[in-house]
């Protein structure tokens, strides 16, 4: 781009009081481009030699980090999942902590409780123990993928080939709602009265073409389903941000995008393909990500400085 292009740029976002200087050139212009860059997560520390790690959860009692592990194909009946525990610097305490479990994905912690979605099964283990303590099947279900749990200890679980969300309330497991608006439901949050949804959509296999997907809003009451923005792509991961907005991630393309209230979604960093389902710490100002492929769980701090090597963040059309 011509000096003269860039001057024009730096001219009219002084204008609109987005640069703080007194001149206007290309010197200002790059101070204010390396500022917005200055907010690129930075990899602070990676926990490796896992088994095809798919969901983190943080148990604040222990300060420890709960990890599934596939360990195997998914979808798979055969014994071989595992949950490790971690610490937050990325100490691999246990490797292999709870057992008996197949293909587990997503998790949710209540009252000591862990919640796992394992195929068509609903798994409770102890999170003192690592002991598994009850079974809950899903009838009729495929790929049972994420959990989230809300203040009042009801359950949700995707099922996202079925488009399906069940619930366990009172002891109950059951379909809760069935919708193809969905498009794969995937990671799950419990926010304000809503079921935030993130969905897969489909990846691009043989015969098949990428169907990307974005996020919905369900309210709990009466079950409308309300889209957040456009499509993003095939998404796993979904966190709340404290000041509004959204982390999520893209399974098949290999990225963390940030998305705000009105569904605006900002690549934050170029993964490897497998970023699965994230936990954001707030109070760390962390990013954890299962990298299911790579047998890594990858941790990124946000808003600290960028280095030079580190790849610019892409804006979402």
């Amino acid at each position: 781009m011509p000096y003269s292009a860039l001057k024009a740029m730096a001219s009219a976002m002084s204008r609109l009081g987005r640069l703080n200087c007194l001149t206007v050139g290309l010197t200002c212009f790059l101070i204010a481009s390396s500022a917005a860059y200055a907010q690129t997560p930075v990899l602070e520390w990676e926990a490796k030699g896992l088994a095809q790690p798919e969901s983190v959860i943080y148990d604040p009692v222990t300060d420890v980090l709960f990890v599934t592990n596939i360990n195997g194909a998914v979808m798979q009946k055969d014994g071989n999942g595992f949950i490790s525990r971690i610490k937050p610097d990325g100490t691999i305490l246990k490797r292999s902590w709870a057992k008996g479990i197949n293909s587990p994905t997503g998790m949710g912690l209540y009252d000591r409780t862990l919640y796992v979605a394992d195929v068509d099964t609903l798994v409770e283990v102890s999170a003192a123990s690592g002991s598994i303590e009850k079974r809950h099947k899903a009838k009729g279900a495929i790929f049972l993928n994420d959990v989230a749990v809300a203040e009042d200890g009801t359950v949700y679980v995707s099922d996202t080939p079925m488009n399906t969300i069940w619930r366990l309330k009172d002891g109950v497991f059951e379909p809760w709602l069935t919708d193809d608006v969905l498009n794969g439901p995937n990671g799950l949050l419990v926010q304000d009265g809503k079921l935030i949804v993130a969905s897969l959509g489909r990846m691009k296999s043989v015969g098949q073409e990428r169907e990307p997907a974005g996020l919905y809003a369900i309210d709990i009451e009466d079950k409308s389903v309300k889209p957040l923005g456009k499509p993003i792509g095939n998404l796993d991961g979904l966190g709340a941000l404290e000041a509004g907005g959204y982390l999520v991630t893209d399974w098949a393309d290999g990225a963390l995008y940030k998305v705000d209230v009105k569904g605006k979604a900002d690549q934050l960093i170029d993964l490897n393909q497998g970023s699965a389902d994230l936990l954001y710490l707030s109070d760390k100002k962390l990013v954890l990500i299962p990298m299911m492929l790579d047998n890594t769980l990858a941790a990124y701090k946000l808003g600290a400085a960028q280095p030079d090597t580190a790849k610019k963040p892409k804006q979402k059309k």
